[in-house]
């Protein structure tokens, strides 16, 4: 828990907008995703947060009864994905970075992303 006059650390709480979605397996409404997240919240900070998410394609939503239901785009796994490749077009020398990246590679990891490289140019 953040202590009060302590800022929670950059996307600490749409990761855990993020985190209900995946864990409820369904859509859910805004008062239903509040009550699956583990910070004490106001209904109305949820729903900006959604409507951040939402913004940024994160999430999708669809009508409802009230309101909107929320669902996840992406499982973690592609959204990590999509963050990557955001930072890597926002970079100018897209090849440095890459670079980088790729010297901060354990060698398990190299051998699957040189794997995966081979198998998707089949």
């Amino acid at each position: 828990m953040v202590d009060e006059g302590e800022r929670r650390p950059a996307g600490e709480l749409e990761a855990s907008v993020l985190a209900a979605l995946w864990a409820a397996g369904k859509p859910l409404s805004t008062a239903e995703i509040k009550a699956w997240m583990p910070q004490p919240l106001a209904r109305t900070t949820v729903a900006t947060l959604l409507g951040r998410l939402h913004d940024k394609g994160v999430v999708g939503r669809s009508p409802a009864k009230r309101g909107f239901v929320y669902f996840p785009v992406e499982d973690s796994h592609g959204l990590t994905a999509r963050r990557m490749h955001r930072e890597l077009d926002q970079g100018a020398d897209r090849n440095t970075v890459l670079a980088r990246f790729v010297e901060g590679l354990s060698s398990d990891d190299g051998a699957e992303l040189r794997r995966l490289l081979e198998e998707n140019e089949r």
